[in-house]
């Protein structure tokens, strides 16, 4: 596999080195010369969700991870369910919070944690990460203990819920965790910093771990094939798909499914306040405001690192952005969506609340659609406590983190000490 840095089309790396240096230069996005069709997708959408999972990541990744070692490294990611749940007459759930840390981003995390191991070769690597809320707790279970691979996780202090929190600043070992003084935007640009400074990046062997690394997005691509597989049982015309949005990376993984070959009939990006693209599409015009805080936090987010990818990915394929469909949902709409959801036995969080909205707010009466659900509910337990007036019973995951202390560190929003912080933690090796 081979691919290119987005600013700098000269650079091109194999999906290892992708894999390993996680963004090219100046910052730029790594994306695939090539995005590789799938000849038979009727037969593909009948098989097994790992055994399809496989042979779309094969797709991707056979010239340079031997078949059954890949098969292997997808057995071991994915090893969770992704069920589909009707939630009225055209209106279904893909509910991805069923993994070890009740979140999409298990996906991503999973699938990198085993490929780094794979292709690493046993030397040193230093993941570098920011979160708003989900990722922190994905990649800290899924490199948790690990040899030679070290987790540093930088999240905005007083922005995400305390049981988020709880899920990866309490487990130490190799996971570091610092709570930055601003946004998610300003965690993200200090991600981006280090990733820029050379002398730093070669001392720490830096990697991201964010949406940005290619290979979260390949394993995103899996279940967006499930979802439509699964609604076949119900209706096969092709679905509207919404995609709660805020760095964009599930979104260019369901483009990039829908590239390979995978029927859907439209997008959805919904987005709660943070509206930076809903105003792109409709005016053309990208003009970011400074990021408002949410309930659903994940997704407070001004300047989407993957929207590039986006672009490219519709370029690509001869498509314009004007089929992409920008749907902003207020705080009270949230509100509004999650008492609705409950009132007609469906129990959802703010995020998927996002998302089903937007969709509600554009489905049209033939059409089926689809919204991702991407975090289990008690996540954002006291939100949607008050909201529904209810008493949501935690998980286990969720309530043995609960019990235990926070080990964050907490920094102010300067590069300059990240940086000596993070030097810091090489000389403690």
């Amino acid at each position: 596999m081979q691919l290119y840095n987005l600013k700098h089309p000269e650079e091109k790396v194999s999906f290892a080195q992708a894999l390993k240096q996680g963004l090219g230069r100046d910052r730029g996005l790594f994306f695939p010369a090539k995005i590789p069709l799938i000849d038979n997708i009727a037969a593909l959408l009948q098989k097994p969700f790992i055994e399809r999972s496989q042979e779309i990541l094969a797709a991707w990744l056979s010239d340079e991870i031997p078949e059954n070692r890949l098969n292997q490294l997808v057995s071991r990611a994915f090893s969770f369910p992704v069920p589909v749940v009707r939630v009225e007459e055209r209106l279904f759930s893909l509910e991805l919070f069923h993994g070890p840390t009740l979140a999409f981003k298990d996906f991503g995390a999973r699938f990198m944690a085993q490929c780094l191991n794979e292709l690493a070769e046993n030397q040193p690597v230093t993941i570098l990460t920011a979160t708003s809320g989900d990722t922190g707790a994905a990649v800290a279970d899924a490199f948790h203990g690990l040899n030679n691979i070290k987790v540093v996780i930088l999240y905005p202090e007083g922005r995400i819920s305390s049981l988020q929190e709880k899920m990866f600043c309490t487990l130490g070992d190799n996971i570091t965790t610092i709570a930055i003084s601003s946004d998610f935007d300003a965690c993200q640009e200090l991600v981006k910093q280090a990733f820029a400074n050379e002398p730093l990046n070669r001392a720490l062997h830096l990697n991201s771990a964010n949406s940005i690394n290619i290979s979260r997005l390949l394993a995103q691509i899996c279940y967006f094939f499930e979802g439509v597989a699964q609604l076949q049982r119900f209706d096969t015309n092709a679905p509207v798909i919404s995609v709660p949005s805020g760095n964009f990376g599930d979104l260019t993984a369901g483009l990039f499914a829908q590239a390979m070959g995978m029927p859907v009939k439209r997008f959805i990006a919904a987005t709660n306040s943070n509206d930076t693209v809903p105003r792109y599409l409709a005016d053309g015009v990208w003009a970011p405001h400074p990021t408002r805080a949410t309930m659903s936090n994940a997704m407070d987010v001004s300047e989407p690192s993957n929207w590039p990818r986006v672009e490219a990915i519709l370029k690509h394929n001869g498509r314009q952005l004007s089929e992409l469909q920008g749907i902003s949902v207020s705080e009270e709409e949230t509100r509004s969506s999650l008492a609705h959801l409950n009132a007609i036995g469906y129990l959802a969080e703010p995020h998927a609340a996002v998302a089903a909205e937007a969709l509600q707010k554009t489905l049209l009466p033939a059409e089926t659609g689809l919204f991702l659900a991407t975090a289990h509910p008690a996540k954002f337990k006291e939100r949607v406590d008050e909201i529904l007036r209810t008493d949501i019973p935690l998980p286990r995951p969720l309530a043995e983190a609960a019990a235990r202390p926070l080990l964050s560190e907490r920094l102010i929003c300067d590069f300059d000490l990240l940086k000596k912080r993070l030097l810091l933690l090489n000389q403690t090796a």
